[in-house]
């Protein structure tokens, strides 16, 4: 006798319990991408070193591989992300309404990933997804990962901005702020 799809969802549950851990908080491995992002401000999200992404470039990127994800689940094969706008954004300086429309935009999102994964069963995660050489369960997985990178990520840019604040609130060092050093810092 065939499972039907309840009794088949034991492993898209479990990876919905890492998904939502590791994005809303209570994973094992610290802080998630909520408590990542929580109380960031502008200047926090648009601080910027030479080599890295800014943590608004970060959250807008979470949110693309996000999307490609859901537009996957539903079959859509010509969504792509195959551009540096389309997977980090055009706006690594952001102001507070950018910055609250980006993680508005990344929660929504992560709703709408978990709405799409409880129309899937356990059978589902191992089809080859539209359009690439590896299976959902992979690309679930993957997305579990890349958040726990990038969560680091963030965390740490939070980090580096506050070193490079002096005593009176002013920015001491950014590609985006008057630092004095020009572009070859």
């Amino acid at each position: 006798m065939a499972e039907t799809k309840e009794e088949n969802r034991e492993l898209v549950e479990r990876l919905k319990t890492l998904l939502n851990a590791g994005y809303h908080g209570g994973a094992w491995h610290g802080p998630s991408v909520l408590e990542a992002i929580k109380s960031i401000t502008p200047e926090e999200a648009s601080f910027k070193t030479p080599t890295v992404h800014t943590a608004a470039e970060l959250i807008y990127h979470i949110t693309s591989w996000r999307i490609f994800t859901i537009k996957r689940l539903q079959g859509d094969s010509d969504y792509q992300i195959d551009n540096e706008k389309k997977n980090f954004g055009s706006a690594p300086k952001v102001d507070e309404f950018e910055l609250e429309t980006l993680i508005m935009e990344l929660s929504l999102s992560q709703d709408e990933l978990i709405k799409e994964m409880d129309k899937i069963n356990d059978d589902f995660l191992s089809e080859i997804v539209t359009g690439s050489e590896y299976d959902y369960f992979t690309l679930i997985n993957g997305i579990i990962h890349h958040d726990i990178y990038h969560s680091g990520q963030i965390n740490i840019l939070k980090k580096m901005s506050a070193a490079y604040v002096d005593n009176d609130g002013d920015e001491l060092s950014s590609r985006y702020f008057d630092d004095g050093l020009g572009d070859a810092f």
